[in-house]
């Protein structure tokens, strides 16, 4: 929780920056960090997907096997990542136009997107080894690394948007190369925490630790391969969801990226929950512990449902407070404001959605059932919503929002009927698999 507070934080205060400069350079940073946004959710999935098994195999004491999958992960990640890195820097244009025809958007999108291209690589090898270091009940170390790495980027924003003392302005362009360094400093520190002295348990060492095996790979990806699809196919669908924005125009744009950028700081507690429900759960059934497992989930159901309540409410009383923060139009900051407001009343069912389909479920190993529940909600309710309402009906923001709630009720239904039958509770480890 405290670490995705820090990431919320200070991802508030880069687009509060932003913001002083115009609803434009907003509009263009939002939709060159959509890319980055669709990247990180691939690395999601993919440390996700390990974390199922990083938690079970630390659970049984299978450290061999833990050095494997995590070897294979990072593979998977930077493969991802320098795809997408090389396509970032050389089409850029291409992915702006996307979203935007505005001159001003397209050009400050593609001068943030063409500095921050290959930073996505640094990305890839810090979020699998973050997860290394949840997955073992460490999550103080990246926590640490995260805080440093994100102050940077915010020190380094404020001194290059805005050419504070010795440093040129440079805008736009100055805060992509903040982040880029922020990112290669997160790495770096993240690799000296994992093979220092000894090495965590999970740090591969040697050749053995890549060379995977049919049984490995086949299980691997039975389990891991629907979340990494679950969160791609789930990032396209909020990318859909911004294209029927746009529609909207840069001034709906600009809301958005507000509006998220705000509520993402409300969400890190039922995100944390989600996360270490993961760990958790998984550390318990890996340790052969299923009933136990079953008692916790209902527990962690009822804990995200009263900090969703909470979390909802202080969102709802304090939108006005940091919307006025922002350098923009009243009828942007108006309609960020009841924006803001409509999500906080969804807060508690989103909630219990985080812990259900990516804390509960995944532990598991039930990754099928979550892949189907969130491709259900996304696909057939949320996209024709936010097509027909934004794109189509042209309503106000904040009633698409209201709306598109309907897609989290959908996947509660289908996540909490699940919970109920036990049928999630499945034990990987073939250690403690009776």
């Amino acid at each position: 929780m405290l670490q995705n507070l820090i990431s919320s934080s200070l991802s508030f205060v880069d687009t509060l920056m932003i913001g002083q400069i115009g609803q434009e350079h907003i509009a263009a940073v939002g939709i060159a960090n959509q890319v980055y946004f669709l990247i990180s959710l691939f690395f999601f999935g993919i440390s996700s997907g390990t974390s199922i098994f990083l938690s079970q195999y630390y659970g049984s004491g299978e450290y061999d096997k833990m050095r494997k999958t995590m070897a294979f992960a990072i593979s998977i990640c930077l493969i991802g990542s320098i795809f997408m890195a090389i396509f970032s820097f050389f089409f850029p244009e291409t992915i702006v136009n996307c979203f935007s025809t505005d001159p001003p958007v397209v050009k400050y999108g593609v001068e943030y997107m063409k500095i921050v291209a290959f930073s996505y690589i640094f990305s890839a090898i810090s979020s699998t080894l973050s997860i290394g270091f949840r997955s073992i009940s460490k999550a103080q170390l990246p926590l640490a690394i995260t805080f440093i790495s994100l102050s940077t980027n915010a020190i380094g924003n404020y001194l290059l948007i805005f050419g504070i003392g010795p440093f040129p302005e440079l805008g736009v362009a100055g805060a992509a190369i903040a982040t880029f360094f922020a990112r290669l400093l997160e790495m770096a520190l993240l690799i000296i925490l994992t093979w220092r002295k000894g090495g965590a348990v999970f740090a591969f060492k040697t050749k053995q630790d890549f060379q995977f095996e049919k049984p490995f790979l086949l299980g691997y990806l039975k389990t891991s391969f629907p979340v990494l699809l679950n969160e791609v196919f789930w990032s396209l669908g909020m990318t859909l969801y911004k294209v029927a924005f746009a529609r909207l125009g840069t001034e709906a744009l600009a809301t958005v990226n507000i509006t998220e950028s705000i509520a993402n700081f409300f969400f890190i507690a039922m995100l944390g929950i989600g996360n270490a429900s993961t760990i958790l759960l998984g550390n318990t059934l890996g340790r052969g512990e299923r009933e136990k497992a079953m008692r916790w989930a209902t527990k962690l159901i009822y804990l995200s449902i009263g900090i969703g309540i909470f979390m909802g409410a202080l969102e709802i009383a304090l939108a006005p407070f940091f919307t006025s923060m922002f350098n923009v139009s009243v009828a942007v900051a108006l309609t960020a404001i009841a924006s803001l407001r409509v999500n906080g009343i969804l807060q508690p069912i989103k909630s219990i959605n985080m812990t259900t389909v990516v804390g509960i479920l995944r532990a598991g190993g039930d990754t099928r059932y979550a892949m189907a529940t969130e491709m259900i909600g996304v696909y057939a309710v949320g996209v024709p919503i936010a097509f027909i309402t934004a794109a189509w009906m042209k309503l106000p923001l904040e009633f698409v929002y209201l709306l598109l709630g309907l897609e989290e009720v959908v996947k509660a239904i289908f996540g909490l009927t699940r919970i109920k039958s036990g049928k999630w509770a499945n034990v990987l480890s073939s250690k403690n698999n009776a």
